[in-house]
């Protein structure tokens, strides 16, 4: 383990993996940089894995769900989940500072979705299901084909080996709640962290190893540079399942790859979410949502990256927005009171801006932003951007740009602004903001997403299932819905006599 010092504390980070119940280094010795995005500095290293280990991985997930009970024992998947709730309570600070320095995430927004909110729900709630949830239904007896009266029942059982691929945007959230639901189903797993951000897994990883009892091979973490080796997971076929977060494109490859063998896939993949304010809105309260696209620098596949204004109060709003863009906090995610960082990478930082030369010449008002902050030297940063006078069609309102970029779209009417939010291949999130809630609820059950949020609700949590249409996915994560796709149904019967 690596000790960095932060805020006059020493950080510890974890540079092995965990393969069959052991922390070890790669085979040849390699590693690989894990850089502070806010600065540009290296702050230490990681095994980097080769196909090899990636092999070895998946065997161990394999014997560990063939030949031990984890699968059938209910009680000790719950001891276990509740015991590495315990490990990860104890390391809850180090871990904050953790992804601060390697994701680049304020420090405020560690205080929600990025630690503190699945630390608290994505191990407690699918532990707590273990006990709650129906593994067997009994249904009413009724007669063969061959006359004989028979007893009926349901059975769930886990998938088997789950290869859980975790993004480097909100790593720890996402692995948790990969884990959480995949472990409490029985299932084990092989989880491959990003190579941008793998400490907060490699913690996961060690802390599995040393404070919980759970068998050697059910837990599986490998680092890697190489995407390739990730790969691995999608074209063995002792992996029964993956459960993928992150590009529509890398999610199609998947089901590509995956066909051969047929594997159950979940997708949690891209947004490009509309915010819907409709004529009798609070104008103010609506545009505040427009700042969430500054959220963690705009790093969000959920986030409402399109603001739709009505036509008859337009200027008022984008008055407004430039305002609210003018004065966002951002910099060192270090502080306190920043609501955006930097972006993970030199090379997300050159796609958002590439992104944003691509509105320009496409004919849309840069009205606040739009390039590399002068008083920032240093670290992977974009101002926060606003684009006015956006038509739909164009680059910027059509793909994720996952950066600090907020593109404002007029609308006519609501069977305008309809027909605009729904005119996207992506189908993840969404907004809507009426002075009516019953007009709000009218108009989000018409939008083609799997969440809405009404006038400013947040639909999140480890029971509120989350996933999307369209482009944005297949599946749920979190919820009875994420619980049931790690789970097989079987079928029994049996005569009576």
């Amino acid at each position: 383990m690596e000790g960095i010092l932060v805020n006059r504390a020493v950080v510890t980070s974890e540079s092995r993996m965990l393969v069959d119940g052991e922390l070890i280094e790669a085979d040849s010795g390699k590693t690989f940089d894990n850089i502070n995005p806010a600065t540009e500095e290296v702050l230490g290293q990681v095994a980097d894995a080769s196909k090899a280990e990636m092999r070895r991985a998946i065997s161990a997930a394999r014997r560990a769900f063939d030949e031990s009970d984890w699968s059938t024992n209910h009680a000790l998947r719950k001891r276990c989940l509740e015991q590495l709730q315990v490990a990860l309570e104890t390391e809850r600070e180090e871990l904050r500072e953790e992804l601060i320095l390697e994701v680049g995430c304020p420090r405020m927004i560690t205080a929600g979705p990025q630690l503190d909110l699945p630390l608290g729900e994505a191990l407690s709630y699918p532990a707590t299901l273990i006990d709650e949830f129906p593994w067997l239904v009994d249904l009413p007896e009724a007669t063969g084909m061959s006359g004989q009266p028979n007893r009926r029942q349901i059975q769930k059982e886990a998938v088997g080996v789950v290869g859980a691929i975790v993004p480097w945007n909100f790593p720890f959230e996402v692995s948790l709640h990969k884990l959480g639901q995949a472990l409490a189903t029985g299932n084990t797993v092989v989880l491959k962290p990003a190579p941008d951000t793998p400490w907060n897994a490699t913690r996961i990883g060690r802390l599995v190893a040393e404070r919980t009892d759970i068998p050697p091979g059910v837990v599986n973490v490998v680092t890697s540079s190489d995407h390739l080796v990730g790969e691995e997971l999608t074209l063995s076929q002792q992996v029964d399942m993956i459960s993928f977060t992150g590009s529509t494109a890398v999610g199609q490859r998947i089901m590509e790859k995956g066909a051969a063998t047929l594997k159950r896939v979940f997708l949690e993949l891209g947004g490009k979410s509309a915010t819907i304010v409709l004529d009798d809105a609070d104008l103010t309260a609506a545009t505040m949502m427009g700042l969430s696209a500054c959220f963690h620098a705009g790093q969000g596949c959920a986030i409402q990256s399109r603001m739709l204004l009505p036509r008859s109060r337009y200027d008022e709003g984008v008055e407004l927005l430039k305002n609210l863009f003018v004065a966002v906090p951002y910099g060192e995610p270090d502080r306190p009171d920043v609501i955006m960082g930097p972006l993970v990478s030199r090379r997300q930082r050159e796609r958002v801006l590439g992104y944003i030369d691509k509105g320009v010449q496409e004919g849309a008002t840069l009205a606040v932003g739009g390039g590399r902050p002068a008083h920032l030297p240093k670290g992977w940063y974009v101002e926060p951007t606003l684009f006015t006078d956006v038509d739909n069609s164009m680059t910027i309102a059509q793909e994720e740009i996952f950066g600090p970029v907020l593109v404002v779209i007029p609308f006519d009417d609501d069977e305008d602004a309809v027909r605009i939010a729904n005119d996207s291949r992506y189908g993840l999130s969404g907004g809507v903001f009426s002075g009516s809630l019953e007009r709000s609820l009218a108009l989000a059950g018409r939008i083609r997403t799997g969440g809405m949020s009404v006038n400013g609700g947040e639909p999140f949590g480890a029971d509120l299932p989350f996933g999307g249409y369209k482009h944005s996915g297949l599946g749920r994560q979190n919820g009875i819905a994420g619980f049931e796709q790690y789970l097989e149904t079987k079928a029994l019967a049996w005569p009576l006599p």
